[in-house]
This record gives C-alpha cells, structure tokens and sequence, in this order.
C-alpha cells in the first residue's frame, strides 16, 4: 500500500504517530527515543519510523511546514493507514507574556487565519480542538515530569512574515503562541473521526524578542518529546 506521499506498508505506522515539522527532528526522535526504529517511508525527505517506547509500538513522522502540509500527511495516516493518534511536537512563538523559552504549550484550541475548513462546507466556523482524552493524558504527563507548561488556545497561522504585523493582538485575548500546523490537524482529526494533540515548546518569544538557534530547536525539546511518548504508551493501555 502506498500513497502519493508515503511509500510505507499499509500496516506500518503505529495506533499514534508523533508528527514534528522537521525531517531531522523526526530522526532525532526515532534514533534517540525509539528501540528497533525502521524507516518506513522517505517520499520527499519526509521521513517516517516505526519502533517501540516502553514497549509500546510508535511511530515518528515528519509533517513539513504549513497546514497544506500537514493537512496531506495526516489525513493519509488516519484515512490510509488506520492511525488514531496524531501528537504534534514542534515549536512555537510565545504571544503572551506569560511563556518564556523552552516553556510548553499544550494547544486545548487552534486559533486560526486559514481557510482550511472551507473544504468542508459546513457553512459557518468549526472550532479547531483538540482530542480531550489525548490533552488529559498529556496534562498529566507533563505534572509528572516536572515540566514548566500552559494550556490553552494558540495561533495557527498561514503567514510566517506577517505584513499586518498584528499578531500580538491575538494574545490580548488570551492566545499563548503562534504555529502554522495545529487547526489543519485538529480538523482532519475531526473530520476522521480520529485524535489529536499539539505539544509545543517556546523556540522564540514575540513579546520579549528572545529566540533559540536553529541547532537546539532541532534536538533540545527532549522534554516535550518525554510527555509525548509517555502519552502514547498510556493512551495504548485505555
């Protein structure tokens, strides 16, 4: 089985996929995180594994930048290859004052500027949200281990170089961070029947200015890693 954008198996990718934007973030994961890591698709250097955390079957695939790009990967996975779980771990922009570098974000809600649920015809606006099963069991995952977190609602954006430059108004009404991925995966989820969750962690602040260089984004979110993994192998025992 494949598809136009994934060559795997149809029976190789895990019940929950982790999905971070970047390729190498992905490796990352599967290498340092996973035990028997197989590559199981490498369509256009997005690459996907499989291996196992705790003894739990995982999966790690990568979902590119934007909500077309993501909207692609994941609706292949929860369509195609029968996934139920779809966490999101990438980075994010801190909007509000409140979220310092390295904090994490878990997305309760995906604000957005795109028109991406357009597709569905619904004839008004569908809330991009997350699965509550997936945010509670992340939750406390997160209080386990210590972590420095929010939940919340966050921005989903088309636009990276904003000529409006009004993206901290989001954050007067309470949108703690900015990403360009989460409501596109929220709705597929939705429109699938399936679950979803974004784990983000603060790479760069809108409000302070502070931003972490691009090698530490790739491989020092371990601690979002953590809590999504963990997260997987409890949803697995539900």
């Amino acid at each position: 089985m494949s598809t136009p954008h994934n060559s795997a198996a149809e029976s190789a990718f895990a019940k929950t996929v982790l999905m971070p934007g970047d390729p190498l973030r992905a490796q990352f994961i599967a290498r340092t995180f996973l035990t028997d890591a197989q590559l199981v698709n490498n369509v256009r250097g997005v690459q996907g594994y499989t291996g196992s955390y705790k003894g739990t079957p995982v999966s790690v695939m990568a979902s590119g930048m934007g909500m077309p790009a993501i909207g692609i990967y994941s609706h292949e996975l929860f369509h195609f290859y029968d996934v139920d779980n779809i966490i999101r771990v990438g980075s994010a922009g801190a909007i509000s004052p409140k979220l310092k570098l390295r904090d994490l974000v878990l997305a309760q809600g995906a604000c957005t500027d795109s028109n991406y649920a357009h597709q569905f015809g619904l004839g008004g606006t569908l809330a991009p949200i997350a699965d509550f099963s997936l945010l509670e069991t992340a939750v406390g995952a997160a209080r386990s281990a210590g972590a420095s977190f929010a939940v919340g609602n966050i921005l989903s954006s088309d636009v990276f170089y904003n000529q409006a430059a009004d993206t901290l108004n989001w954050g007067r009404y309470g949108v703690l961070a900015i990403e360009m991925e989460s409501a596109a995966l929220y709705l597929n989820a939705a429109q699938a029947g399936k679950r979803a969750l974004t784990i983000c962690t603060i790479s760069d602040s809108l409000v302070s200015g502070e931003a972490l260089p691009p090698e530490e984004r790739e491989t020092s979110f371990t601690q979002m890693m953590e809590i999504a993994l963990e997260t997987a192998v409890q949803m697995a025992a539900k």
